[in-house]
């Protein structure tokens, strides 16, 4: 397994943040999990979940109310995976463990696993973030290159084209390839993974509940042509959705990245000055947009204290901002969700036609 090592904590930057934060949440009297705005937000996607399903399956309307309510469902299933599953799976769902592990369970209604994707996801990606060689989120895809350390190759002259197909069938990947492949290999990029029994049995029934749900039943009731037009496009929107909300918070010109590939990396900044430098925000002032993408706009904050719920990160924003400044770190901000979009696609292009080296 390749090794990262950031530098020794050196600067009281992080402490100075949490003391601040601590602050906001004494002077507020809240909590840091989430209250009645995350869960009502929850009541209405994950009804809206249900209630699209048994239209799309059940009720059978006509075909092109069919296609558009798939591309709504697949829409649906992506908010349920910023806004529900990924507070629950860091734990900042609810104060309650309980509540918490039952609600990170429906990154399994989505087609993925909550226990690999913990291992994935909360240790590995929230600790060596864009850390090439470590970090698991980093696509390694050889008709992707996401970071200069991936060898190039003359089909990534086009990728920030095709990279939109790419993330459109990313959901469909991970729901019937790239889980299993971990599971069975019983690691995440090198990273041992224990499975306890009760998730063995978790993993098997969830898989077998996505192909009777999401494919046997709808090719039963809607015919093989209906249920496979639905299941790419809801997929699509699914996949394209969750894809660039991610990739504009760590893939985008002001990010750095590291290669750790076949060597152990000693990283000169200690670990909360890297999460900045390889972490962007972006619309921090849509409410619109930290309303549907559960707080993802706000990568800075989640990265620093990924135990707080997503409710509270537009309020925490000016704190990070002012921080930063009053320590003189960069803060990666982009202004508008359309100007992260433009950096990301411009970033993967740049990647694709690398400059020439002059010996």
């Amino acid at each position: 397994m390749n090794k990262a090592q950031f530098a020794a904590k050196g600067s009281p930057f992080y402490d100075d943040l949490l003391s601040e934060i601590d602050q906001y949440f004494k002077s507020t009297n809240r909590k840091r999990t989430g209250d009645w705005r995350l869960f009502s937000k929850s009541i209405i996607l994950l009804t809206a979940f249900f209630s699209l399903y048994i239209l799309i399956v059940f009720v059978l309307p006509i075909g092109w109310i069919s296609f558009l309510l798939s591309g709504l469902f697949g829409l649906v299933m992506a908010l349920i995976g910023f806004n529900v599953m990924h507070d629950a799976c860091h734990g900042s769902y609810s104060s309650s463990h309980a509540l918490n592990e039952v609600m990170s369970y429906t990154m399994n209604l989505l087609g993925s696993n909550q226990y690999i994707w913990k291992l994935k996801h909360n240790r590995i990606h929230h600790t060596f973030t864009n850390i090439d060689g470590i970090d698991d989120d980093i696509m390694k895809v050889p008709v992707l290159r996401h970071c200069e350390s991936q060898p190039h190759k003359k089909i990534h002259r086009y990728q920030h084209v095709y990279m939109f197909f790419l993330y459109a069938i990313s959901t469909i990947l991970w729901a019937l390839l790239t889980d299993s492949d971990k599971y069975f290999k019983r690691s995440v990029s090198g990273t041992p993974m224990r499975i306890p029994l009760s998730e063995h049995i978790i993993f098997w029934v969830s898989k077998a509940f996505y192909i009777a749900s999401y494919i046997v039943v709808p090719i039963m009731l809607l015919g093989f042509k209906p249920f496979f037009i639905g299941y790419l496009f809801f997929n699509a929107i699914f996949g394209l959705t969750l894809s660039l909300v991610f990739q504009m918070a760590h893939a985008v010109e002001a990010t750095d990245f590291h290669d750790a590939n076949n060597k152990n990396l000693s990283i000169e900044d200690e670990w909360a000055i890297h999460q900045i430098k390889t972490t962007a925000d972006f619309a921090p002032a849509s409410g619109v947009a930290n309303w549907m993408l559960g707080g993802l706009n706000f990568q800075v904050i989640h990265h620093l204290v990924p135990g707080i719920s997503h409710v509270h990160y537009r309020d925490i924003q000016p704190i990070i901002a002012k921080v930063c400044e009053r320590h003189g770190v960069r803060y990666n901000v982009y202004r508008t969700f359309g100007m992260a979009m433009k950096s990301h696609i411009a970033y993967l292009r740049w990647l694709g036609n690398p400059p020439l080296k002059v010996a």
